[in-house]
């Protein structure tokens, strides 16, 4: 008979679902455990994570749990994040993100109409990015993806909600159309620092 490693199981679970988390119900439902079955191999992998010599921790939040990192590493999770590979956006980028987040939701063809040239790389980079994401498909034949900002976009601007993007000047409109948008960035990084 097969032995079945639930907090394996479990632990994948929760990785998987990434910044949201899951509550016990939702893993309960996943694994088809009831809840405090769940709960107890939860708590299991809990005290697992707490040994000094593991690097990540599963931490509640509103009833919600997830993987995070333990504080005691965040100057090597900072290197990483400063790291050469992880410099900020190109041109390219900024003007792609300048458009989507005005004109969202918007398929790749329009966004290559605005800025005059291919966008297909700068579109994967601010999707890897998580700066931009898949909202959904166009009407019509074809049914191109239909890209959007995302949750990590507010929150790398500051922002609440898209609603306090500084509004567009009839100057700021042409310079997309001219494919600018980068000037348009840099002023809008000056307005809210």
């Amino acid at each position: 008979m097969e032995v079945i490693n639930w907090k394996g199981i479990a632990e994948a679970v929760l990785f998987a679902s990434g910044d949201e988390g899951l509550t016990v119900k939702q893993i309960a439902e996943t694994l088809e455990l009831d809840e405090n079955q769940t709960r107890a191999i939860i708590n299991d992998l809990k005290t697992e994570y707490e040994s000094e010599t593991r690097g990540i921790q599963i931490i509640e939040m509103a009833g919600v749990f997830q993987l995070a990192t333990k504080k005691e590493h965040s100057a090597y999770l900072k290197r990483l994040v400063e790291s050469s590979g992880n410099h900020g956006l190109s041109q390219a980028a900024l003007e792609t993100l300048a458009i989507v987040a005005y004109k969202q939701p918007i398929t790749r063809v329009e966004i290559e109409e605005i800025r005059g040239v291919k966008t297909e790389r700068p579109l994967h980079t601010l999707v890897s990015k998580a700066l931009v994401k898949e909202v959904g498909r166009a009407e019509g034949s074809g049914r191109a993806y239909l890209y959007g900002t995302t949750k990590e976009f507010l929150d790398y601007f500051g922002l609440k909600s898209l609603d306090e993007l500084p509004p567009l000047t009839e100057e700021d409109t042409e310079s997309f159309e001219q494919g600018e948008a980068d000037l348009f960035f840099e002023k809008f990084q000056n307005s809210i620092e």
